[in-house]
């Protein structure tokens, strides 16, 4: 793959954080950008990275890859995002080689990460039960140059299974009743086993699914969520009170040393009445309050690094279930 931008090339326009958009390049054609009107003409030749000056600033054209396209892609269905995808090639074991079955493709936020995952010798079977966009997915992967790795098809596998048997290391499924599924799933999987994973907004169906899975011999079985709390950094101000020895005073340590010394008994203490002892230890009291208003509070400011988590809880996407099944 060039890594030069061409006529009919997909492009990503970074304009800033959360503002991409995605264009296909089209010679004579103009992009109006929130910087200025974008010549398609200035962007054949250039490298991907590359900064692209326009009127009233500049962009970025950066390649398709599942990062950027998860952020900037078209949205048919609900997408998967990269802190759940990321756990789900992990779990799944998804690597060179594999060879992985999905449903449903949706939007193919997923199906772009796992092509790149499995490439150069694996491949990914994915499976639509809605016909437009199956038909919109499989064009985006002849536009990315990701067809040699994916089989897109419009199926609908809860009806009519995967159409495979004993081919494929990993499962993936996002359909809305994914326990009536499980039996497809242990025909497509290898003789050897594989490992799955179904992904569901509701707890409802996490808790069908899971019995279904247990009926059906799958082990291991967990549910996780994932979700992303974004801490903030800043200082924070306290104030420290610190003591000091007054400067007027001329001797404090000396008048601490005196103290000391009359604090210590001695035989004819012992033997003093009552009355004389508590008018020397209510004399030595005096003296002690008088050392320490010799000394004052001087406020310090001090400060700290802290992070501040956010008040409120974002909600999650969903449920990510993961099974594994032992057949030989």
């Amino acid at each position: 793959m060039t890594n030069l931008i061409q006529e009919g090339s997909k492009v990503i326009l970074y304009l800033g954080y959360n503002n991409l958009h995605v264009i296909k390049v089209k010679i004579n054609e103009v992009y109006q950008t929130k910087f200025g009107a974008l010549k398609h003409n200035d962007l054949i030749g250039k490298e991907f990275g590359s900064k692209i000056i326009c009127a009233k600033g500049y962009v970025h054209a950066l390649p398709i890859v599942p990062e950027l396209w998860t952020l900037a892609l078209p949205h048919r269905t609900q997408i998967l995002y990269m802190a759940d995808i990321s756990l789900i090639l992990l779990e799944l074991d998804i690597k060179p080689g594999s060879i992985v079955i999905e449903a449903g493709t949706g939007s193919g936020s997923l199906s772009h990460s796992i092509i790149r995952a499995i490439r150069p010798t694996g491949h990914l079977h994915t499976f639509e039960f809605h016909e437009l966009r199956s038909k919109l997915a499989r064009s985006e992967f002849e536009e990315h140059g990701l067809s040699p790795y994916v089989t897109a098809k419009h199926r609908d596998v809860l009806a009519n299974g995967f159409e495979h048997e004993n081919i494929a290391d990993a499962v993936f499924l996002d359909l809305p009743a994914p326990w009536d599924a499980v039996e497809h799933v242990i025909k497509v999987l290898k003789k050897s086993g594989g490992r799955l994973c179904t992904f569901s907004p509701c707890i409802e169906q996490v808790q069908r699914t899971c019995q279904r899975l247990r009926a059906n011999g799958f082990e291991q079985i967990s549910t996780v969520e994932c979700l992303r709390r974004v801490h903030e950094f800043r200082y924070q101000h306290r104030s420290k009170i610190r003591f000091t020895a007054d400067q007027n005073q001329d001797q404090p340590q000396q008048q601490q040393d005196e103290e000391e010394v009359n604090n210590i008994k001695s035989p004819k203490r012992e033997s003093m009445e009552d009355g004389e002892e508590e008018e020397e230890i209510s004399t030595n009291k005096k003296q002690k309050k008088n050392s320490e208003s010799t000394k004052r509070q001087t406020p310090e400011t001090v400060s700290m690094l802290v992070a501040n988590g956010p008040l409120i809880m974002p909600g999650h996407t969903g449920y990510l279930t993961f099974a594994y099944l032992k057949q030989e």
